[in-house]
């Protein structure tokens, strides 16, 4: 599995961006996906999750503000950011779960500043 995440980016505050994560290679049985972030210094968090069966989960930290989506046809996930923050600045990576084993992607670089 090869994940290839893009959309990173530069944003004033209160703006938006879309990050996406493509998939590729032996994808059938994956059954989670999730995008992480790391903020320099800090440890790597999860930001939202979505499963094969549709149930979703956002940290307390984005909820109301970014959105998880897949899109099966073009094998990508992605992570609509709005209302940012500049404590939102941070690298995000795609992951995917596939029995018995995690896949990440290369990570995508978000800024939020003024």
């Amino acid at each position: 599995v090869q994940l290839q995440a893009s959309g990173g980016g530069l944003v004033q505050p209160g703006g938006s961006l879309r990050l996406s994560c493509a998939a590729s290679g032996s994808i059938s049985g994956i059954n989670v996906m999730r995008w992480y972030r790391q903020a320099p210094g800090k440890q790597r968090e999860l930001v939202a999750t979505i499963t094969s069966g549709g149930s979703i989960y956002y940290a307390d930290s984005v909820k109301g503000r970014f959105t998880i989506s897949g899109d099966n046809a073009k094998k990508t996930v992605y992570l609509q950011m709005n209302s940012l923050k500049i404590e939102d600045t941070a690298v995000y990576y795609c992951n995917a779960w596939k029995p018995v084993r995690h896949y990440w992607g290369q990570g995508t670089l978000v800024t939020v500043s003024s």
